[in-house]
């Protein structure tokens, strides 16, 4: 089980998330939802312990403060929109970055289980024919799937997601969602994910947080939140109509 409870985070002494509270257990796909600037990733960074922030974030009873990097490194790991290019590694030596937790060092050879799980989630992927080709020659879409790989690596218990499919096309954002829930449900992991669209959400988010001007307006299942009147209200838009009238559009006589 993770815990969030009183959470406060922000930049300069000023807090952009206030008194976020809420849980997730293992098999849970969480969604965070929310107008653009209302701490989504504030909270994400909080929950990774790449900011600072007051108040508690327990995972299974035990304070993530508690836990060294390497430690938390094992529990948790995030994936974010899109990740920098610094050096020009090739696709497995990427992937295999998930494990320097497991390591004695960062030029330490992979041992025979690492291994293993490297070569398990680049195939599980579907980028093995990759595996050798250098990061910056390829797409956006190849490089998120890679970042996923290398992210699914490090066996966490924890995975956070900060608008993951931007870079997908239609095709793998869902292919994405599908191997992700399905990965969840079956290793009994937590996924906490940031999402702008709200279909994904409807097809593949198990619970809704959402999150106004830095404080949680409602949270609950996926298709109560989604259809509430709070979610019009934060957004300003009356989206289950705007919804309706979009699929009106697809349907053929």
């Amino acid at each position: 089980m993770l815990e969030i409870k009183n959470l406060y985070a922000g930049y300069g002494g000023s807090d952009v998330i206030r008194n976020i509270s809420f849980n997730a257990k293992p098999g849970e796909s969480l969604c965070v939802l929310g107008p653009n600037g209302c701490g989504k990733s504030t909270l994400l960074k909080s929950l990774a312990r790449i900011i600072d922030y007051r108040g508690s974030v327990s995972l299974n009873g035990r304070d993530i403060t508690a836990l060294s990097r390497k430690e938390l490194a094992k529990k948790i790991a995030m994936l974010g929109q899109m990740t920098q290019i610094f050096f020009s590694y090739t696709v497995y030596e990427t992937v295999s970055m998930g494990r320097y937790a497991y390591s004695d060092g960062f030029l330490k050879n992979p041992s025979s289980q690492d291994e293993k799980i490297i070569d398990d989630v680049i195939k599980e992927l579907d980028i093995w024919d990759l595996k050798d080709r250098l990061i910056d020659e390829l797409s956006g879409g190849q490089l998120q799937r890679v970042f996923l790989a290398r992210t699914l690596a490090q066996t966490p218990e924890v995975i956070l997601l900060d608008e993951p499919t931007n870079h997908l096309d239609l095709k793998y954002q869902i292919e994405f969602m599908r191997y992700l829930k399905k990965w969840v449900k079956d290793n009994n992991k937590i996924l906490i994910g940031v999402y702008h669209d709200l279909n994904l959400v409807q097809h593949y988010g198990d619970t809704v947080v959402l999150i106004s001007e830095g404080e949680v307006a409602i949270q609950g299942e996926a298709a109560e939140v989604l259809n509430s009147k709070t979610l019009t209200a934060v957004y300003g838009i009356d989206i289950q109509s705007f919804m309706k009238e979009t699929m009106q559009k697809w349907i053929v006589d």
